[in-house]
C-alpha cells in the first residue's frame, strides 16, 4: 500500500511538471522534463535499492515497509530536495 502511494505522489508530480513546463515554457520543454523524472527515478530507484540491500534484510521493518519500500522512500526524499532546487521556479508566472 505504501509502494502504492509513492507511485501515486510520483505519477501526480509528474502530471503537475509537465502541464506547467507545457502552459508556461513550450511543449519541448515539457517533455524533456518528463523524460528527465523518468529517468532520475528509474537509476535512482536502482541505486537505492542497492544500497538498501545492504543495510536490511528483505523483511524490513514489517510487512508493509519492506526493503523495497524502504528504497523507494528514500528515493522520495532524495527526490524532493532535488526538486525543490531543480523546480524552485516553477510556481512563478512568467509573461
Amino acid at each position: 500500500m505504501v509502494i502504492a502511494f509513492i507511485f501515486l505522489i510520483h505519477i501526480i508530480f509528474t502530471g503537475y511538471v509537465f502541464y506547467k513546463k507545457w502552459k508556461y515554457d513550450s511543449s519541448s520543454s515539457a517533455f524533456i522534463d518528463l523524460v528527465l523524472i523518468i529517468i532520475i527515478f528509474s537509476v535512482g530507484w536502482s541505486v537505492s535499492t542497492m544500497i538498501g540491500k545492504i543495510f536490511w534484510e528483505p523483511d524490513g521493518f514489517g510487512k508493509y515497509f519492506d526493503r523495497d519500500t524502504i528504497a523507494l522512500t528514500l528515493l522520495t526524499i532524495g527526490e524532493f530536495f532535488f526538486y525543490r532546487i531543480y523546480f524552485k521556479d516553477l510556481n512563478t508566472k512568467t509573461q
